[in-house]
């Protein structure tokens, strides 16, 4: 009798898990993007494993390239950079037109990774939150630069910027002549520093690493972005 009970209770255990296997099966087939191992597409929903999808396009230019290109993203390849321990080999531009919609001032030029987040970001989070909360899109997005040979503060470390990893965003243009400061608006509870906040929220999903005024003094007039590869299954920064 006790091993007929054993028998029963081991078909149960396996029924559980045959269960749990198919209903983990169809809940990546219906969210391809919150599983690690499928390939990243623009054209999906941002998932658990967007930021990390993207960042890893660090080491494989081709690839990033053409996500671009399927997204209808606009863009030129811009020409290798070498600089003493810094410089970059995947740097692209965007130009006007196509699948986008917004204007960089000045015109950016940063490493392709980089470029592929700033177009989800646009996409699923700055034009959505500004329509809601401002009334208007946006037109064009200001920012302090992209590739620099430095390290990080006083430290040995090579700063992202010194691959072109990175991009510092100012300010937001609104198409009714609205301008949205990160030095201005961030604080306070209007809808401007609701704006700002929820973009760096949204910056968080796509960017190994955001750095915004909560920071520390010296991001207070930008939103730090970058791509810091640290492996298929490296931690995010969101501050």
């Amino acid at each position: 009798m006790r091993t007929v009970r054993q028998a029963i209770a081991a078909m149960l255990v396996a029924a559980i898990v045959l269960v749990v296997v198919l209903t983990a099966i169809a809940g990546m087939r219906q969210h391809p993007q919150d599983m690690p191992w499928t390939k990243l597409d623009l054209a999906d929903p941002v998932g658990i494993f967007t930021a990390r999808k993207l960042a890893a396009l660090t080491t494989d230019f081709p690839q990033c390239r053409a996500l671009l290109g399927r997204a209808g993203v606009r863009y030129t390849v811009l020409p290798p950079v070498r600089e003493r321990r810094c410089g970059y080999t995947d740097g692209v531009a965007f130009e006007a037109g196509g699948a986008r919609s917004v204007a960089y001032r000045p015109t950016l030029g940063t490493a392709c990774p980089v470029a592929a987040s700033l177009t989800l970001w646009e996409w699923h989070t700055i034009q959505p939150e500004a329509r809601t909360l401002l009334g208007s899109p946006v037109v064009a997005i200001e920012q302090l630069g992209s590739y620099n040979c430095r390290r990080i503060g006083g430290s040995e470390s090579w700063s992202q910027h010194s691959t072109a990893d990175a991009v510092d965003i100012s300010a937001f243009v609104l198409a009714d002549g609205r301008r949205i400061s990160v030095l201005d608006d961030w604080r306070g509870n209007g809808p401007e520093a609701t704006f700002l906040h929820r973009v760096r929220n949204g910056a968080c999903r796509l960017f190994a690493t955001t750095l915004s005024p909560d920071y520390n003094a010296a991001h207070a007039n930008h939103l730090h972005l970058d791509q810091a590869n640290r492996g298929g299954l490296g931690w995010t920064v969101c501050r």
